[in-house]
């Protein structure tokens, strides 16, 4: 199941800042549509494919049903897009917060505020969501994530890169200790007290451990993100080193999956995680949710299945995603300027597929699971919108609106 984080923006500039900023060249230039300053435009167009990726799996045809091209094609955007926005939201918030050195004073304070703001709004939009759609949901924990970032804000990449590095190790077997010893009756006691749960069926304990994108194991993919962020995209010289760091861990995380679990395993768990995820909005019941494991199945690398081997996995992925999205930028930026405005507009893009498919009451089934042109639609259809709607508009639709929600933060001193 994937998911997206709207296009941030950074924030006013220190009143006193330092004497030498090292903010790099991409990040001065202006993105089409009217994007803030700050923002570099690979990073749009990263968000513009996880958007696809998620159509793909909420719209497109299962893994079973798909062979050849297609099949990776499905594999690809199976969890991986999901992750990819979670990558990108750790760093959206380094972008509010200062990407390559952190805002202090008045300007920290905030910051600090309007990534607080912005993760109570999509902790409420998220909540009103699930209550139609469900699990499948991950604004709600977005919300839960920046929070939980917080404290991060100030940190170097390397720090950065250590903590990430050591969550992926230590976190899914801590959480698969936890939620196998947690009985259904302490679940329930927990849930019966909680008003998140009793609103849209996905409360505290989901968006922290339980459900589909448990900040216990997501968390490695946003502060993997925010070490991204502090990096110089813009040389040449660290978008190889990244290449190669992505190109190792995703190597090794699936092959090293692969040797211990074997073939049928790793592809046993890839559709499981492609079916829980849904296809069309008839299966986005509150019934996705994420599929509970066994002590063989943390050796997979499945989608969604929360692994060691499976978040380092996807965090390669999306380091060469990012890094080839940058890159493709400098040569093919004008082509590109349309799919760039999806990604400038990605909440939009993301609640909207969503909406879409209640209004035309397009649900899943044999008819709409096994085409790919439900899917090759939405996708054409989103460029169009935000091309059109960036011509006129600085901000997308709920952009605008997630951004008007921070503007008290002025009132900080």
């Amino acid at each position: 199941m994937t998911q997206i984080q709207p296009p941030q923006e950074t924030s006013a500039p220190q009143e006193n800042p330092p004497p030498r900023p090292r903010t790099s060249p991409d990040s001065a230039r202006q993105a089409p549509g009217g994007a803030s300053m700050g923002r570099l435009v690979g990073v749009d167009l990263a968000r513009a494919l996880a958007v696809f990726g998620m159509y793909i799996v909420h719209i497109g045809p299962p893994l079973s049903a798909t062979d050849g091209v297609a099949s990776w094609v499905r594999y690809l955007a199976d969890g991986h897009s999901s992750v990819l926005f979670a990558t990108l939201a750790g760093f959206s918030l380094m972008l509010l917060a200062g990407r390559r050195e952190p805002k202090t004073g008045l300007a920290g304070r905030q910051a600090k505020a309007r990534i607080v703001i912005r993760a109570v709004v999509l902790l409420a939009l998220g909540t009103v969501l699930a209550m139609e759609y469900g699990g499948v949901i991950i604004l709600a924990f977005y919300g839960v994530y920046f929070l939980l970032a917080l404290p991060l804000l100030r940190l170097r990449a390397g720090t950065l890169a250590m903590i990430a590095a050591g969550l992926a190790l230590v976190t899914p077997q801590l959480a698969f200790v936890l939620t196998s010893r947690m009985s259904d009756s302490v679940q329930q006691g927990i849930n019966a007290y909680d008003p998140l749960h009793r609103l849209s069926e996905v409360g505290v304990l989901d968006l922290l451990l339980t459900g589909f994108y448990p900040a216990i194991t997501w968390m490695p993919f946003v502060i993997a993100g925010m070490a991204l962020a502090r990096m110089d995209l813009s040389a040449a010289a660290v978008r190889r080193r990244l290449a190669v760091l992505g190109a190792g861990l995703a190597v090794g995380a699936y092959g090293l999956s692969l040797l211990l679990a074997g073939k049928d395993a790793l592809r046993s768990m890839a559709e499981d995680g492609g079916s829980s995820s849904g296809s069309g909005a008839g299966s986005m019941g509150s019934g996705a949710v994420e599929p509970q494991l066994t002590a063989s199945q943390l050796l997979s690398a499945g989608p969604h299945s929360g692994t060691t081997f499976d978040i380092i996995g996807s965090v390669g992925v999306a380091i060469l995603v990012i890094v080839g999205a940058t890159v493709l930028m400098e040569r093919l930026r004008r082509l590109a300027t349309p799919v760039i405005a999806v990604g400038t507009m990605s909440l939009t893009a993301y609640v909207g597929h969503f909406v879409a498919q209640s209004v035309l009451s397009q649900a899943g089934g044999a008819e709409g699971t096994q085409s790919w042109v439900p899917v090759l639609t939405y996708i054409l259809g989103a460029i169009v919108f935000a091309a059109v709607w960036s011509r006129f508009f600085r901000r997308g639709p709920l952009e605008y609106l997630l951004n008007a929600a921070t503007k008290p933060v002025k009132y900080i001193r």
